[in-house]
């Protein structure tokens, strides 16, 4: 595929539909129709940054329903296309919120949850800015300690006749001076960096992040609108606690806590919630659970009620959160669901209409499953190869092998219960159980998973269609 690495050429937001989808097809076999979509409001994103202010306000995302079968790759998609656009994402079950007065998350609670992943993804990329130099103050910290530590020796020869010398570390390591940095420290400095200390414990002293009281508080209901951390720093100021921890968990330590220092709180803030408002995702899973309109009784009562509550944030609203007011009115919204029961006609007319772009995504074929046994980057069978190799084994797979997975996952789908491609899985974890289970027994060398090997493991559960519903 020639666009396939397109996506390395430009930063994520600026992706053109063609390279949206080519970096999509890398990871989901099919589903065209859904990745044009999804690239299309993607790319529609960025055109929207590019206007004139006045107008670029009144350009509203073009919110997305996947409609198909469950495993068909509606999941996938919609995570893929997160990773892409460097944006806030978040999945959420339609059917966990309920109408008010029933047990159930507030709908609003999504969108807070949505801020929190902003200023992690925000936070992070400060934080990679300034590594080398949080790295450079954390490598000082602990050469102080090693210094502290290793005491120095006598010199061996204390007579001035001029002769060849060597510096000879406290563990023995002997090094000619020519080669030798200047002096002891940076002897040390060169030994850090190339891992001979790794596994030396020193002590360290550390902020302790855990404050009980906000512990104790952060659980009471209505008190995730407070910064609990910023009413409680002054009162209980950040305590610190002496570690023993080896070199190598200490500089990863240490590097965290000085890049915290580094960087601005408050400007990663107003940053994580302006690109939430921006560039935000949120999908909607199982949509259709909480399709059809008021039910009589019982627990679907409030279907109906979780549209209508699930509507002004989708339409447009303002949420508290407590790290300010976040306006939803351009987060783009991808909803999914398989349909099997409803439609989405039977959603309330005010929420369809809130969803422009239906694509309907198909149920995968046998030579599908044959695709995504081997072309995406994370197939299963490059999964399940390397997990061997991990007890020296090397597993090769036969063409005809291949063919009889997909052949035989397509056939239980077809006569059990349609659950797409995670019918391999099953399926897979079923022909590898024997290998798995020897494997860390077995002499090292290479094994074939042939078309007979795949029958031999599998027939039997086939054959007994009441085993098969509980095995596969």
């Amino acid at each position: 595929m020639t666009t396939a690495n397109a996506s390395h050429h430009r930063p994520g937001p600026e992706l053109t539909p063609r390279e949206i989808v080519a970096a999509l097809d890398r990871y989901i076999i099919g589903q065209k129709d859904a990745k044009r979509a999804v690239a299309v409001a993607l790319r529609n994103r960025w055109r929207r940054q590019q206007l004139d202010e006045d107008l670029r306000d009144e350009v509203m995302p073009k919110n997305i329903i996947m409609i198909g079968p469950t495993g068909v790759g509606k999941t996938e998609i919609a995570r893929r296309l997160a990773n892409l656009a460097r944006a806030p994402f978040l999945k959420v079950e339609a059917s966990k919120f309920t109408e008010v007065g029933y047990v159930g998350r507030d709908v609003e609670s999504m969108v807070r949850d949505l801020v929190e992943l902003g200023i992690n993804l925000v936070k992070a990329e400060h934080e990679e800015r300034v590594e080398s130099q949080a790295r450079e103050v954390a490598e000082e910290r602990i050469l102080d300690k090693l210094e502290a530590s290793i005491p120095e020796r006598e010199p061996l020869d204390n007579s001035h006749v001029d002769k060849g010398t060597f510096i000879v570390g406290h563990d023995g390591i002997v090094q000619s001076s020519d080669d030798a940095p200047k002096n002891r420290r940076e002897l040390l400095r060169q030994r850090l960096r190339n891992g001979d200390f790794d596994d030396r414990y020193i002590e360290v002293e550390l902020t302790d992040s855990q404050n009980p009281v906000i512990e104790v508080f952060s659980g009471q209901q209505g008190m995730e609108e407070m910064d609990l951390g910023s009413v409680f720093g002054d009162i209980f100021p950040k305590r610190k606690k002496v570690k023993r921890v080896k070199v190598e968990d200490a500089m990863n330590a240490l590097v965290k806590e000085e890049a915290s220092r580094l960087i601005d709180m408050d400007q990663i803030q107003r940053e994580a919630v302006k690109r939430t408002q921006r560039s935000g995702i949120i999908f909607l899973d199982e949509i259709d659970k909480i399709a059809g309109r008021e039910s009589k009784q019982g627990p679907d009562v409030s279907r109906e009620g979780v549209q209508r509550d699930l509507l002004p944030i989708v339409e447009g609203s303002s949420v508290t959160t407590k790290y300010g007011v976040v306006k939803t009115d351009h987060i783009l919204f991808i909803a999914a669901g398989a349909f099997h029961l409803s439609k989405p006609s039977d959603l309330i007319p005010e929420l369809q209409g809130r969803f422009p772009i239906r694509v309907e995504l198909k149920s995968l074929t046998e030579h599908d499953f044959q695709r995504i046994l081997t072309e995406p980057q994370n197939s299963l069978t490059r999964q399940y190869v390397a997990l061997m190799n991990t007890e020296g084994i090397e597993v090769t797979f036969d063409d005809d092998a291949i063919e009889t997975l997909a052949e035989m996952a397509f056939r239980v789908n077809d006569t059990l219960e349609n659950i797409g491609a995670r019918r391999l899985h099953t399926i897979m974890e079923k022909v590898f159980e024997a290998l798995s289970f020897e494997a860390p027994d077995r002499d090292n060398g290479q094994f074939r998973i042939s078309s007979d090997y795949v029958r031999q493991r599998l027939d039997g559960i086939l054959e007994d269609e009441d085993l098969s519903r509980y095995i596969l």
